[in-house]
C-alpha cells in the first residue's frame, strides 16, 4: 500500500498524515520514510542553507539530518509536537553544530598560528641572545693566557676530564687544575658573573 503523501505546502502548517508517516518510520517502514524524505527534504535543505550560507555544506548537513531522522524516528511523539517541527529541530540543531564546529576549528587554527609565531619569535630572540653570549665568552677567552685558554678549551669545549687535559698537555694534574681555576676566575670577572 502506497503511503499518503500530502502536498508540499501542507508541510509548513503541520500535517497529521506526515505525523503518521513519521510514526511508521519509527517502526522501520522504509516506504513511510521515503514519503517523509520527499516531503521534508526541501524545507530541511532551505533551513540549513540559510544557517550555513553554503550550498555544498548544506547538502551534506541535510543528508546527516535526514539520516538522523531515520535513525531516531522512534523517538518522535505526535502528542508533543508535529513531525515538521521535530524534523526541522533536528535540521536546525545539525546546522548550528556545523557552524560551531567551523568556528571552533577556526579558533584552534588561530591559536596554533599564534603559538607558532610566538615560538618563532622566542627562538629568534634566544638565538640572538646565545650568539651575543658566545661572542662575550670568545672575547673573554681571548683575555686569558695561552695555557689557561688551552686547559679550559679542552676541559669545557672538548669534554676532557682534568686527568685527560693533563695527559694531552703533558703537565701535572695539579698544574691543570691551577690553570683552569685561574682561567675561570678571570672569565668570571670578565663576564661580570657573581658566584
Amino acid at each position: 500500500m502506497e503511503p499518503v503523501r500530502p502536498a508540499p505546502e501542507a508541510v509548513s502548517r503541520g500535517n497529521p498524515a506526515l505525523d503518521a508517516l513519521l510514526v511508521l518510520t519509527g517502526r522501520g517502514d522504509e516506504a513511510a520514510f521515503d514519503a517523509v524524505y520527499d516531503q521534508v527534504t526541501a524545507p530541511v535543505f532551505g533551513l540549513i542553507r540559510r544557517v550555513l550560507r553554503d550550498s555544498a555544506q548544506a547538502e551534506e548537513v541535510a543528508q546527516g539530518a535526514l539520516l538522523e531522522v531515520w535513525r531516531t524516528a522512534e523517538r518522535f511523539d505526535p502528542a508533543r509536537g508535529t513531525a515538521v517541527t521535530w524534523v526541522m529541530t533536528i535540521a536546525h540543531r545539525r546546522a548550528v553544530d556545523r557552524v560551531r564546529s567551523a568556528a571552533a576549528e577556526t579558533e584552534r587554527a588561530a591559536r596554533a598560528a599564534a603559538a607558532r609565531l610566538a615560538a618563532s619569535a622566542d627562538e629568534v630572540a634566544e638565538a640572538a641572545e646565545t650568539s651575543l653570549e658566545a661572542e662575550r665568552v670568545r672575547r673573554c677567552l681571548g683575555g686569558l693566557t695561552e695555557v689557561q685558554r688551552q686547559s679550559i678549551t679542552l676541559a669545557y669545549y672538548s669534554g676532557y676530564t682534568y686527568p685527560q687535559v693533563a695527559s694531552a698537555l703533558g703537565v701535572a694534574l695539579g698544574t691543570v687544575k691551577t690553570r683552569i681555576r685561574g682561567g675561570l676566575k678571570r672569565l668570571r670577572d670578565c663576564l661580570g658573573v657573581r658566584w
